[in-house]
């Protein structure tokens, strides 16, 4: 079994795009070799590179931080489950405070959309005196759990 694999090989496993992996590798964050032929051959455990990738995209992390984060793995061998977890194991708030952003989220748009009168600005429940506007521009009580 060949240890490598071709960027279509890669991308058909990950679910990736091709254009998406050029992108990943210019940007750093995974790296193929180049056959006798140019076409570039992945290892197989660029798999669980782009894995962590898409995962950590999901949960609203840039290109930026990713890359951070896959500078911390070990360079003298290939990353096992144990670098992989131990890599991840901070995101733990990360994913707690978005599951509670999005529980406000869905709080507040039942709440405004079940009142009827679509007027934060009038609001007299959720928004008396336009309480919020005196917060900043945009849906504060969305975006905050503060309110005045």
């Amino acid at each position: 079994m060949d240890p490598t694999l071709t960027i279509n090989q890669i991308s058909r496993r990950s679910g990736v795009a091709a254009s998406a992996l050029r992108y990943y590798e210019e940007r750093g964050l995974i790296r193929a070799e180049r056959a006798g032929s140019g076409h570039r051959r992945f290892p197989r455990s660029t798999l669980r590179r782009i894995a962590f990738i898409v995962f950590a995209q999901r949960l609203g992390m840039s290109l930026e931080e990713i890359g951070q984060e896959l500078a911390r793995l070990p360079t003298d061998h290939v990353p096992g489950g144990e670098d992989w977890a131990q890599l991840s194991q901070p995101w733990t708030e990360r994913i707690d405070a978005r599951i509670a952003e999005l529980q406000r989220l869905k709080s507040g748009l039942t709440r405004c959309i079940s009142c009827g009168c679509l007027s934060l600005e009038f609001c007299q429940l959720a928004n008396p005196d336009d309480r919020a506007g005196r917060l900043g521009p945009g849906p504060r009580y969305w975006v905050t759990t503060r309110h005045n």
